[in-house]
Formats: structure tokens, C-alpha cells, sequence
């Protein structure tokens, strides 16, 4: 019964599970709905989860049939950009009050294969080089990384880093962010540390990965019990968090949040964190695969999005945003 049941949660949760699926593109400009979502249906009072405090989240959705399947995103003062594992894009601004301004809707003008199928241009990840501003895209079908300028519409250059060939088809580059020292950290979903055990394996590289030449160290990530990594980001003082997630059944998609120490990240390492929020029982979760960090005043944002998967019937697009308090 148990099998059924997981069987039956995972045909609902990706419709489009089998076979070459058509890259989806937007018919027009889609109009956006912002709704209002508590942390907790449960407990609306309900503000604190564990170093976090939520300021306020929405879910996004859209009449377009391209609308959905968002998997990273860069957050620029009121703008938001949203990446799909598809290579679409949704560029829009939203303010204090909410509401969605001023929606652009693009796809990357190129990337790894013809782009006619949808996993062509399975894009998992996205950090914005701090450096030029310059947009890096990890496809996990083709594990490789891609170089795009600042609104994704023209490609610099790319390249698959070597230590990354192998990393499973549907299992890397999920995660990636570039720390205070310049180096670019690439977590892989699936891929274990050579010789097996436990952990996913990660990817240091020396420089920009998608530079011919660019040195690069594995080392290990030890999330929680099946967890695997999902989206990281950089804090101001230059810790790193690491947004995990799993699937199971009753709960389906539930998450956890990872702080690690950037000087535990170095070749041969097996890092493990420290959880410091869990998205689990009454408290909102969903599958969440995109993360972002941003700056209002003093405050560190912490902002959390949802991939919906295509839609499906049990997913939403939800964006949360939280202040960080550690």
C-alpha cells in the first residue's frame, strides 16, 4: 500500500513525468496573482521559525500555460528575477504592498542542446557574480555552467567542469553561489563522494567555473537524513546557507535550512551544517528549490521560492520572504 501511495503522489506531482517534453513558451505577457500565505494555516500568529522571522510571502499564479516550474531566482531592491527549469523567464517588481508590477516574460536565448525539448534547457540554478553582475545558470541534464549577462539575454561563454561530467543527468548542479573569496561553490542533488557512503558531493572551484583552465576540489555535504541540496545563498559576514528538501509520504515536499562555516568548504571536506529553520509539520512547505539573500537597512532578507513542477495539482509557486536572525 505504502508503494502505491508514493507511486500515485509522484504521478500527481510531476504530470510530465515520461518521454520528450516540448519547451513550454509564454503566449504573451503573463498576468501575475500575488495571494497572501501565513507561515502556518494552523497558527496564523505564528512568526518565528527557528533563526528566521517571517516578514510575509505570497503565491504566484498565472492563467499562462508556460507559467510554473520556477527553480532560482536573483533578487535586485524591488525586482525579482525568476528562472524556470525550463529556460523561461519572469522578471517582475513587488513592493511592500505585495502586489506584482511591471511583468516581463523571456527564455534564454540559448543554451546547452537545440532547445526544442523542454530538458534542453533544465535549468536548476542561478547566482549573480558580485563581481560584474553577470548571471550564472547550472543545466543539470548537460551539468554545465553558463556565463549570461546581467538580463539573461546574451551568453559570455560556458563550459562543463571536468570534476562535474559525471554527476548523474537528473541530478546536477542543483545549488550554487559564489563566496566572499571568490570561489563558486556547486552542490550536485544526486551525486555521491567517490567510493560512495553518505553525503552529496560539491564543487569547489577556484575562479569562474566557466573560465577554460579554472582548478576545482570535490569535497562532501552531509544534509540531513534524505535530504539533498536544493538552492544556496551567501550572507552579508559571508556564511553560506544551504536549502535542503525531501519527499515522502503523507507530508510530501518538507525542507531545511542549512548555515555553514565557508573556511569548513576545502578539498576532501565533509561538511555537515547546522539547521538553523525547518519547513516541516503545520509550518508552510512546499518544493522549495530557490533561495536568495538581500539587504533592507540593517536587516538580512532571506527570500524562499517553490517550484510547482509544471503545475501540479498539490504545488504552488510560493515566495517567502524572512529575516534572518542569527
Amino acid at each position: 500500500m505504502r508503494v502505491l501511495l508514493i507511486i500515485l503522489a509522484v504521478l500527481i506531482v510531476v504530470p510530465t513525468w515520461s518521454g520528450d517534453e516540448r519547451l513550454p513558451l509564454w503566449d504573451g505577457v503573463p498576468r501575475v496573482t500575488a495571494t497572501r500565505v501565513p507561515l502556518s494555516t494552523a497558527r496564523p500568529d505564528l512568526s518565528r521559525l527557528g533563526a528566521l522571522t517571517y516578514l510575509g510571502g505570497v503565491h504566484l499564479s498565472s492563467r499562462n500555460w508556460a507559467f510554473g516550474g520556477f527553480s532560482s531566482l536573483v533578487v535586485r531592491g524591488d525586482r525579482f528575477l525568476l528562472l524556470s527549469d525550463g529556460g523561461l523567464t519572469l522578471d517582475f517588481a513587488m513592493g511592500a504592498d505585495w502586489r506584482v508590477r511591471d511583468v516581463r516574460a523571456g527564455v534564454l536565448p540559448v543554451g546547452p542542446g537545440s532547445g526544442w525539448r523542454k530538458q534542453d534547457r533544465d535549468s536548476e540554478s542561478m547566482v549573480a557574480d558580485p563581481r560584474t553582475g553577470d548571471l550564472l545558470v547550472g543545466f543539470e541534464r548537460h551539468n554545465a555552467i553558463w556565463r549570461y549577462d546581467a538580463g539573461l539575454t546574451r551568453v559570455i561563454r560556458h563550459r562543463v567542469p571536468p570534476r562535474m561530467k559525471r554527476w548523474p543527468r537528473n541530478g546536477g548542479p542543483e545549488a550554487m553561489a559564489i563566496l566572499k573569496d571568490g570561489r563558486t561553490v556547486i552542490f550536485s542533488e544526486d551525486a555521491r563522494p567517490p567510493g560512495g557512503g553518505p553525503g552529496r558531493q560539491g564543487l569547489i572551484v577556484t575562479g569562474d567555473p566557466t573560465a577554460p583552465g579554472t582548478r576545482s576540489a570535490r569535497f562532501t555535504l552531509l544534509p540531513p537524513h534524505n535530504y539533498d541540496p536544493t538552492d544556496a545563498a551567501v550572507l552579508p559576514d559571508g556564511r553560506l546557507l544551504v536549502l535542503t528538501r525531501t519527499f515522502s509520504v503523507p507530508e510530501m515536499f518538507t525542507a531545511k535550512l542549512l548555515l555553514i562555516d565557508p573556511r569548513a568548504i576545502r578539498r576532501g571536506a565533509r561538511v555537515r551544517g547546522t539547521e538553523i529553520a525547518s519547513f516541516t509539520g503545520d509550518v508552510i512547505h512546499d518544493n522549495f528549490e530557490g533561495l536568495a539573500v538581500t539587504r533592507e537597512g540593517k536587516a538580512t532578507i532571506v527570500w524562499v521560492l517553490s517550484d510547482d513542477n509544471g503545475p501540479s495539482l498539490i504545488e504552488r509557486t510560493l515566495l517567502l520572504k524572512f529575516r534572518f536572525d542569527g
